[in-house]
This record gives C-alpha cells, structure tokens and sequence, in this order.
C-alpha cells in the first residue's frame, strides 16, 4: 500500500512539474515576435523593433482600460478614507506586422517606449 502511494505522489509531482514547464514555455512565446531570425519582445525599444522587424502594415493609438485604486477623503463620514475603483485610459499604440500568407498578424502594444505586450491577431489571406 505504501509504494503505491509513492508512486503516486512521483507520479503527481512529475505531472506537475512538467504542465508548469509548458506553461511557462506557451508564455515565453506568446511574448516575443519572430523577424528575421530574431526574437523581439516585452522591454524591447520600438527603435529595436524597427531595426530587427522593419515597419509594421499598421500602426494604431488605442486606450486600453486599466483599473485605478484611488482614496476619497470625505468630511461627512467618519471612519477615514474610502477607496474607489476606476476605469481609466492608458493611452498605448499597437503595431501590426505580417508575418506572410496563412500565418497569424503579429500585433506588438507599445508604452512608455518599451514593448509592453505580444500577441496573436487575425489570420492573414
């Protein structure tokens, strides 16, 4: 009875490990741009970007909605401060890249100068 339990938690434990190892190998990827035989991603420069991918089909400003934690002080109530949630516009810029017939649009969100996100878009024709 006992060995079996052993083999079980191994069993277990090596699952485990090896679903966070692909999950972090599936993140890994979904944040990086494939030009040229380089990778470009998260924290990259646009100025980096330009130079390993080149100009993308399409550049976009966009508000992304970010949620803000902000403190309302009121005299009218006591017990101190309160806190309230809102939306707020995070103004970003999305670069479209194509990376060839059949194959996703590569759509890289830049803020405050650095590549802030990588993802998949539409399929190309």
């Amino acid at each position: 009875m006992k060995h079996s339990r052993r083999r079980f938690a191994r069993a277990a434990t090596g699952l485990s490990i090896a679903a966070t190892a692909l999950l972090a190998c599936g993140c890994a990827a979904a944040q990086s741009l494939a030009c040229n035989g380089y990778l470009v991603g998260k924290g990259a420069s646009p100025a980096t970007l330009l130079q390993t991918c080149g100009e993308p089909v399409y550049r976009q400003a966009v508000c992304v909605p970010m949620v803000q934690l902000g403190w309302v002080l009121t005299p009218y109530r006591p017990g101190g401060p309160e806190a309230v949630l809102a939306n707020q516009c995070v103004p970003m810029e999305e670069w479209t890249y194509d990376r060839g017939p059949g194959t996703f649009f590569g759509i890289v969100r830049l803020y405050n100068g650095t590549i802030e996100s990588v993802r998949d878009g539409d399929r190309g024709r």
